[in-house]
């Protein structure tokens, strides 16, 4: 039998892993711009000019710094 809850979460796609620079820090939050120009707000360690993944909020780690190449369809 399966958990009806469990059903009910596989309805909604997975949050996607973005790339960001952090602009600011204040404590365990930080303010991190995407290269297309949002904004978000992400818990986690991070210092200012750093890159950063972020996923849901929660800044899981630093990313390499790499050149972004942005492509429109």
């Amino acid at each position: 039998m399966r958990n009806p809850y469990r059903v009910f979460q596989e309805l909604f796609p997975n949050a996607p892993l973005q790339v960001g620079t952090v602009a600011a820090v204040d404590g365990d939050m930080a303010t991190v711009m995407l290269p297309g120009g949002g904004v978000l707000q992400g818990r986690g360690t991070a210092t200012a000019g750093q890159q950063v993944f972020i996923r849901d909020g929660v800044i899981e780690g630093e990313a390499p710094a790499l050149a972004i190449v942005a492509i429109d369809v």
